[in-house]
C-alpha cells in the first residue's frame, strides 16, 4: 500500500491544496488582497479551462513523456506555486498561478493512473488506485484544520506555506517510490500497440464499447455532482434551512471520501468493477432520492452517497479501463474522461441556473440530478449484464 498512500498524498497536494485551497481561504484573503467578484468569477472560468486543457494534453501527448519524469516535475511546480501564492498580492498574478495549478492537478492524476496501471499488481490494481484518488478528500479534511487551527493563529499565508512544506515533504517521498519502482513492461505486446495514436484517439473513444461507457460515465457524473456541490448551500437556504446543515454534509462527504477509495477498491478487486460502479452509483442516486423527498432530514445521507461516489470513482473507473488497455492507454483514455467530466459538469452548471432563473427555484434542479444519477446506475447494470466478462485477478497463493 506504499505507492497508493504516496500517490493519494500526491492527491492532497495537487487537488486538495492546488484547486481547493483557494476557495477555503479566499474569504480571508480578500481582507487584504483587492479580489472582486468578477476576479473569483474568472479564477472558476480559467481554473476550469485550464483543468480541462491539462487532461486533453494528457491524453494526446502524455504518452510521448516519462510519467515518472512528468509526476516529479508537476509535484515540484505544484509545490513552488503554494509557496507563491503566499507572497503574491496582484489579482492577476493569483489568477495566473490558480490557472497553472489546476492544469497540473489533471496532468498529475493521469500520470498516477499509468504508473499504478504499470506497476501495481492485478489483484491490487484498482485498490490502489482508488485509495490514490480518495487523497483529494484528505485534502479537504487538511484544509478544513488550517481554517480551523492554523490560519486564525498565523494569517492565510500559512496556509499557503504549509501547504507547500507538505509538498515539498510529498515530492520527497515521491522521488523515493519512483527510483525503486522496477521498470516492467507495461504489457506482452509490441510498444507501438501500447499506445494510441493521438489522430485515433477520438475514434477509439468513440468505437470502443469500454473507453465510449468510460466517457460517458465521466460526463453523467461531472452532470450531477458538480451543480450538486455548487448548488448544495443556495438550495438550503431556498428552504430556510440552517447553513450549518451545509457544514456537517460537507464534512460527511470529506470523511465519507476518505475510507470510501480502499473499501470500494478492494470490493472492484474481489468481485469485479461493474460491482464496484454499481454499488456506488447506487448509494449516490438513492441518496439523492431520499434528499429531495426530504431535504432537511437526508441532507447528510445525500452527502454520504456523494462521498462514497465522487472520489473512488476515478480509481474505480481507471481500474477497468485497464483491464482492456495498456497502462498508457489508459492514462491516455483516463484524460479525455476528464474533458468530458468537464462539459458535464459546465453543462449541468448551465441547466441549473437556467432552471433556477426560469422558475425561481431550485426544486426541478435536483429532480433533473436524481433522475441522472439513476442513469447511471442503469449503465453499471448494463456494464455488468452485457460484459466483457473480466473476472477479478485473483491473488497467487
Amino acid at each position: 500500500m506504499r505507492m497508493a498512500a504516496i500517490f493519494g498524498m500526491n492527491q492532497i497536494v495537487s487537488h486538495g491544496f492546488g484547486m481547493f485551497l483557494f476557495a477555503a481561504l479566499v474569504p480571508l484573503m480578500r481582507e487584504s488582497i483587492a479580489l472582486s467578484h468578477w476576479h473569483l468569477a474568472a479564477i472558476g472560468a480559467l481554473t476550469q479551462l485550464a483543468y480541462l486543457t491539462g487532461a486533453m494534453l494528457l491524453g494526446l501527448f502524455g504518452h510521448r513523456l516519462g510519467t515518472a519524469r512528468l509526476a516529479l516535475a508537476t509535484g515540484i511546480l505544484s509545490t513552488s506555486l503554494l509557496f507563491t501564492m503566499s507572497q503574491l498580492r496582484d489579482p492577476l498574478l493569483i489568477i495566473l498561478v490558480l490557472t497553472c495549478l489546476a492544469a497540473g492537478a489533471a496532468i498529475s492524476w493521469g500520470t498516477i493512473v499509468e504508473i499504478i496501471s504499470r506497476c501495481a499488481k492485478p489483484e491490487q490494481r484498482s485498490t490502489y488506485l482508488s485509495t490514490a484518488s480518495s487523497g483529494t478528500a484528505w485534502g479537504y479534511g487538511l484544509n478544513g484544520l488550517l481554517i480551523l487551527l492554523v490560519v486564525p493563529v498565523f494569517g492565510w499565508q500559512s496556509g499557503w506555506q504549509i501547504a507547500g512544506v507538505i509538498g515539498m515533504l510529498v515530492v520527497g517521498l515521491t522521488w523515493y517510490l519512483l527510483n525503486g519502482i522496477k521498470k516492467l513492461p507495461a504489457t506482452k505486446t509490441d510498444a507501438s500497440e501500447s499506445i494510441i495514436p493521438a489522430s485515433k484517439l477520438l475514434a477509439t473513444i468513440c468505437g470502443e464499447r469500454t473507453a465510449l461507457l468510460a466517457c460517458l460515465i465521466c460526463f453523467l457524473v461531472g452532470f450531477t455532482t458538480m451543480p450538486f456541490s455548487n448548488w448544495l448551500n443556495t438550495y438550503l437556504d431556498q428552504l430556510g434551512l440552517p447553513a450549518a446543515l451545509g457544514g456537517y454534509t460537507w464534512t460527511l462527504v470529506g470523511v465519507t471520501g476518505m475510507v470510501a477509495g480502499l473499501l470500494t477498491g478492494r470490493l472492484a478487486d474481489r468481485r469485479g468493477h461493474s460491482v464496484a460502479l454499481l454499488v456506488i452509483f447506487s448509494g449516490f442516486a438513492l441518496g439523492l432520492l431520499a434528499f429531495i423527498y426530504d431535504p432537511a432530514h437526508c441532507a447528510l445521507v445525500a452527502g454520504f452517497g456523494y462521498g462514497m461516489m465522487y472520489f473512488p470513482m476515478w480509481g474505480i473507473l481507471a481500474g477497468w479501463i485497464g483491464q482492456s488497455y495498456s497502462s498508457t492507454a489508459t492514462m491516455q483514455i483516463s484524460g479525455i474522461c476528464m474533458v468530458t467530466f468537464g462539459l458535464g459538469g459546465t453543462l449541468g452548471n448551465l441547466l441549473a441556473g437556467y432552471i433556477r432563473e426560469a422558475t425561481g427555484s431550485l426544486d426541478a434542479v435536483y429532480l433533473v440530478l436524481t433522475t441522472a444519477a439513476h442513469l447511471l446506475v442503469i449503465l453499471a447494470l448494463w456494464i455488468r449484464r452485457t460484459g466483457p466478462r473480466v473476472c477479478p485477478v485473483q491473488p497467487l497463493a
